[in-house]
């Protein structure tokens, strides 16, 4: 069987750059040492008013392709993970693949919210592993803050915009590196937790009567409560499921979305806290887009030496939660 690495990786952040105290016009400036406190983030990126969940994606495309040196001509399937599309109807990744001139891929969406990465990476893998495509262009793109209430402050100023990409393909015969295990699970009771409750078929767009229902919103104690517990439990499976113990691992890139979080989940695996790659205080919550922003970073930082094992964790809404591991 055809096993899948890495052949390269991009990010894309927007331009515009809002720290902390950028939002004492919407929130008392002594409420504002309480988002650095709580989550460790002190700035984010917002995308410009002509920038879309399609435009951040085919921006961390390019870079990606251009260090694979792979023409686009040669991409059989191109995926987007998302939870922000520009539009319900068509899929962002057919924008994407306009925007690329990759007619010759096939394009779609997917939308597992802040796991979405993982699960499009899994899908990926077994396309290439089961020879169905020899080259898979993931990308994961949010613009959270299209959809944020600004007088909300338990939400508005922890989420920011960014698209990551990966190029996977075929690994060369006899290399040991390459994606290995992945876990995925979901679980639909909490379907409510994390959501933008209008604008679908459940309550159409033209139905909403309730501001709220047009932006998102989530319960945080849950939510806070489910990714240490969850993120923790994955993390625990994969170990196991990998025959590796935490001294073995390299890296850990988790779902960046709150460093109180971060610190939980390395206490209960027992993985030392250093080995968790953080860039949340620069970029905030990117939602779907936060795990492959992180890798491409890690990997531009010197990550992925030979014999390095990575570890990625997951967790959002749905509710949906994983963790994949790549050797190198």
């Amino acid at each position: 069987m055809t096993k899948t690495t890495i052949l390269a990786s991009g990010s894309y952040l927007p331009g515009h750059v809002v720290d902390n105290r950028d939002l004492a016009s919407l929130f008392p400036s002594s409420r504002l040492p309480m988002i650095e406190q709580k989550t460790g983030i002190r700035s984010r990126r917002h995308a410009a008013a002509d920038e879309a969940t399609s435009d951040l994606a085919f921006k961390a495309a390019l870079p990606c392709l251009s260090q694979a040196g792979i023409p686009v001509a040669d991409l059989d399937v191109i995926i987007v993970a998302t939870s922000s599309p520009d539009r319900l109807i068509p899929a962002t990744a057919a924008r994407v693949q306009q925007l690329l001139g990759a007619a010759q891929a096939y394009a779609f969406d997917l939308n597992a919210v802040c796991t979405g990465s993982l699960y499009a990476l899994n899908v990926a893998a077994g396309l290439i592993d089961s020879g169905r495509a020899r080259t898979v262009l993931v990308i994961a793109s949010d613009t959270y803050s299209r959809f944020l209430n600004p007088k909300d402050f338990s939400t508005y100023p922890y989420f920011g915009d960014g698209a990551g990409a990966v190029l996977l393909g075929q690994a060369q015969s006899g290399q040991a590196a390459g994606f290995h295990e992945c876990i995925l699970h979901a679980d639909g009771t909490g379907f409510d937790t994390i959501q933008i409750a209008g604008g679908g078929a459940r309550l159409p767009a033209p139905l909403i009567r309730n501001e709220s229902d047009a932006y998102f919103s989530m319960n945080g104690r849950d939510v806070f409560e489910f990714e240490v517990k969850r993120g923790s439990e994955v993390l625990g499976e994969l170990l196991t499921k990998s025959a590796l113990k935490p001294a073995d691992i390299s890296a850990v890139i988790t779902h960046q979305a709150n460093i109180n979080i971060i610190d939980q989940i390395a206490v209960k695996t027992g993985i030392p806290r250093q080995k968790f790659f953080v860039n949340l205080d620069k970029y905030g919550n990117t939602a779907g887009a936060s795990i492959l922003i992180a890798l491409d970073e890690w990997l531009r930082s010197g990550g992925g030496a030979s014999g390095d094992q990575l570890l990625l964790v997951g967790f959002g809404g749905g509710l949906t939660w994983g963790a994949c591991r790549f050797s190198f």
